[in-house]
């Protein structure tokens, strides 16, 4: 068997929800030893957001952010829980928590004190809005600051979130993506406030506007919504086919020649208006409605044929269950990781493994995998 990149490192996962868990299982496919410590009194909140709920009473929601992993519950209030608690921290890799500012130390486990105690230790927080603030970070309000409500949904419409609650997703792969970075650079031996990183939902969720956010600091200008087309490109965005509609993606002048190609249109490629992207955009409206003049005339599967014989990016707007068809995923595991993750557990209930780990510790993992 191959051993997998992070195969030995010790991670206690003390989130819940979606960043912190997704960070934590991020870390187990990759072959950490990922401990998830939960409340007594009903666990992880996701485990309650439900429907759906699986054949053994599994929230479809915990179970998407929660392979990998061993369960158990501890009263951070008592003094046996608190106790081994701290053993576990000083022992770990790595902690992941995403705590209120306080929670921790009004119940005598001090981040700071263990990274001092541990030289090896590496302490993720995860927050809503930045280490000194209260404010919890819950996904739809982190959309509306970011920006990305501003910019999402159709032209003069209403803001909208996005379908999926990606500012949780963008922050728990920057967590994940910092870990690692501290793992990697433990041989030169930081500092604790170096091993102590905070990662906010509210500056990943920022900062995930790229593109959009670099337009407004170029141009002083606010971003305006674009429904399914493109502030820089055109065309790219969602045209109605004969049958369904499909999404044109044209990302150069190279491909626009050969979308013109592939629609029959040499009339579009030879009009000096939309010979660059710049000309395109420009001339938006009039480029938008002769490409979807021609692609209404036929169903989308003979335009996707043509487009890609040319080499033009294009899809078919897809449900997400024939998504799905396109992946390894199961209902108890979730979507499965490329190499060089891999599943090894699926999902556990609350305090599944509590006496175990009661019993040995971090060893629990050699019984498990």
């Amino acid at each position: 068997m191959t051993l997998l990149p992070l195969a030995g490192i010790k991670v206690l996962d003390l989130t819940r929800v979606l960043a912190g868990p997704l960070c934590t299982m991020t870390l187990g496919d990759l072959g950490a030893s990922v401990l998830k410590v939960e409340r007594p009194a009903g666990g992880d909140e996701t485990r309650g957001w439900g429907p759906p709920f699986d054949h053994e009473g599994q929230s479809a929601y915990f179970l998407s952010v929660n392979r990998n992993k061993l369960s158990v519950a501890l009263d951070l209030d008592g003094g046996p829980d608190r106790a081994l608690l701290l053993a576990l921290a000083r022992d770990a890799d790595v902690v992941v928590e995403n705590f209120r500012p306080g929670t921790l130390e009004r119940r005598g486990i001090d981040p700071m004190a263990l990274l001092e105690g541990s030289p090896a230790l590496i302490w993720c927080r995860l927050t809503g809005f930045g280490a000194e603030s209260e404010r919890p970070g819950y996904d739809a309000v982190i959309q509306a600051e970011s920006g990305w409500m501003a910019i999402t949904g159709e032209p003069g419409g209403a803001p909208m979130k996005v379908g999926v609650a990606l500012a949780d997703v963008c922050a728990g792969k920057d967590a994940a993506v910092a870990v690692l970075a501290a793992l990697a650079s433990r041989a030169r031996r930081p500092s604790a406030a170096e091993r102590l990183l905070t990662v906010s939902l509210a500056h990943s969720a920022t900062a995930a506007l790229v593109n959009v956010a670099q337009n407004a600091l170029v141009t002083g200008q606010e971003s305006a919504r674009w429904g399914n087309a493109h502030a820089n490109l055109a065309p790219y965005q969602l045209f109605e086919t004969a049958d369904r509609p499909i999404v044109l993606a044209v990302g150069n002048d190279g491909q626009w020649l050969a979308c013109c190609g592939a629609l029959a249109r040499p009339d579009l490629a030879e009009d000096p208006r939309y010979r660059t992207n710049a000309g395109r955009v420009e001339n938006r409206a009039a480029v938008v409605a002769q490409v979807g003049r021609t692609l209404r005339t036929r169903p989308a599967a003979e335009w996707l044929d043509r487009l890609a014989g040319q080499g033009v990016p294009a899809g078919v707007v897809r449900s997400v269950s024939e998504a799905l068809g396109d992946v390894v995923a199961d209902p108890r595991t979730g979507i499965a990781p490329l190499a060089p993750g891999t599943v090894r557990l699926r999902p556990p209930r609350l305090d599944e493994h509590g006496a175990l780990v009661r019993q040995r510790g971090w060893r629990a993992f050699e019984v498990m995998e």
